[in-house]
């Protein structure tokens, strides 16, 4: 039986979740499906600030000599949750906040490409004991992330499913098929892990619009499912609401097709594998393309002489949920994208009675939306200011869950812990809200509103 029959076989025996709530936000600046060649960054960083809820602890200091999967902090409230150097070399400076909050430890890159050893294994004749210890001391726990709260795994506690997402829909989003394609083993090895992780199932969903790699489609192990609509479609806390809900006393895994592949070599060669493909994306970007990196990169080398003029911002991961960083900032953890905007720095006098034929708007405030293919070219101003909440419901437009949003973020805001448990706040993330955000009238930073209900659940519960 061939391959293709396979795949139209497993595509037509399963059902296809068609998500109709949310909003494609359709930029300028999507990567052309290009790997380019530059020479890589001499500086990598492991950020805490990436992981919400760590209390770092710093075991190596600067002027250690690291290699790959040498452990460089572990978070002080789980010690069994480490953090590992990407790349050999030398730490050279650990930056630091306010009330010196450790913000970044950054190796200086020696050449070398040195792992540390923790020696290749079956998954197959390891028990979950085993596996889920190679994982933390490879300091790969960390790409393992569960609800409820969106924070790094409790190895402690067995999930019911784990879920991985095999596309992304957000804005200029990078295909995930293009940057996993080849390494079918290392997935394999991945997913026979995860596995040993859970009674549950593995969960992969795809795109239904059109065929995924076979990298997802020939694994084994997996129940596959396809989504159609727009944006939030691709979010794992969408997937988990309309696959297997998360309920009290309920916990999920889910982790990135990439992160599958770093401990699918860690089994396979025995080394903490940094590397992955990522997308530089954005109206300001000359060539938009994908580049081999490894984690923790330095973005310098793949925006130098490649972005236009002026003011911009680099945002790490997507305009939606993505991080603020400069021009020799460094990647997230779990971001496989940077984006180039202009900044939004200037007042716009009577923009709201302009014509607006180039402007993007979600509530046909400007004719633009007789268009709805364009692409536009947007920028970071506000165009207003915070406001209290004015009942619209818009939310309720872009939120495909059995949700009420407008309900759940104003009982976080009086700390009813009772009535933030009957809304549904163990199932979503800040991610999920991205888009409530996106057409607020109201201009409320609501995903940190969302983080800000998260925290307290965890103080009160845990």
């Amino acid at each position: 039986m061939s391959n293709a029959f396979l795949q139209t076989k497993n595509y037509s025996m399963s059902k296809v979740i068609n998500i109709k709530k949310g909003l494609d936000i359709k930029l300028k600046g999507a990567a052309e499906k290009i790997i380019s060649n530059v020479k890589p960054s001499s500086t990598f960083a492991v950020k805490p600030i990436d992981f919400p809820g760590v209390v770092p602890k710093l075991v190596a200091r600067p002027g250690d000599m690291v290699k790959a999967g040498t452990i460089l902090f572990f978070d002080k409230g789980h010690p069994e949750v480490k953090f590992a150097s990407p790349v050999s070399g030398e730490v050279k400076a650990v930056n630091r906040g306010e009330r010196r909050r450790i913000l970044e430890v950054v190796v200086e890159a020696d050449g070398k490409n040195e792992y540390e050893d923790f020696g290749a294994a079956d998954p197959g004749k390891l028990d979950q004991e085993q596996i889920i210890r190679k994982i933390q001391d490879a300091g790969l726990w960390p790409s393992i992330r569960q609800r409820p709260y969106a924070v790094i795994a409790r190895s402690q506690s067995e999930p019911k499913a784990i879920f991985i997402s095999g596309f992304n829909t957000a804005p200029l989003s990078p295909d995930m098929d293009f940057m996993v394609k080849g390494n079918n083993s290392a997935f394999q090895t991945g997913i026979n892990a995860l596995n040993k992780l859970t009674r549950g199932e593995v969960h992969l969903s795809l795109q239904s619009d059109y065929p995924a790699d076979e990298v997802f489609t020939q694994a084994s192990g997996v129940t596959l499912h396809y989504f159609k609509g727009p944006h939030p479609a691709g979010n794992p806390g969408v997937q988990i609401h309309h696959i297997d809900p998360v309920n009290k006393d309920e916990v999920v895994w889910y982790i990135q097709p990439q992160e599958v592949i770093m401990i699918g070599r860690l089994f396979e060669q025995g080394v903490y594998d940094a590397a992955r493909v990522i997308a530089v994306t954005g109206s300001e970007v000359k060539k938009p393309r994908y580049f081999k990196v490894l984690s923790g990169t330095c973005i310098e080398p793949y925006v130098l002489d490649n972005v236009n003029s002026g003011a911009l911002r680099y945002i790490s991961g997507n305009v939606l949920t993505g991080s603020k960083i400069n021009k020799i900032g460094y990647l997230g953890y779990y971001d496989s994208q940077v984006t180039v905007l202009p900044e939004g720095n200037y007042y716009e006098m009577f923009g709201w009675i302009a014509p607006g034929f180039k402007k993007l708007s979600v509530s046909r405030s400007f004719p633009s939306w007789l268009t709805p293919g364009r692409e536009y070219k947007v920028d970071t101003n506000l165009k207003g200011g915070e406001r209290p909440f004015v009942v619209t419901g818009e939310y309720e437009k872009v939120l495909p869950m059995n949700i009420y949003p407008m309900h759940l973020l104003k009982a976080i805001l009086v700390d009813d812990i009772e009535k933030m448990e009957q809304l549904g706040i163990f199932e979503v993330a800040e991610e999920d809200f991205a888009l409530c955000e996106f057409v607020c009238p109201s201009k409320i930073e609501i995903q940190s509103i969302i983080r800000q209900g998260i925290d307290l659940m965890i103080k009160e519960l845990e």
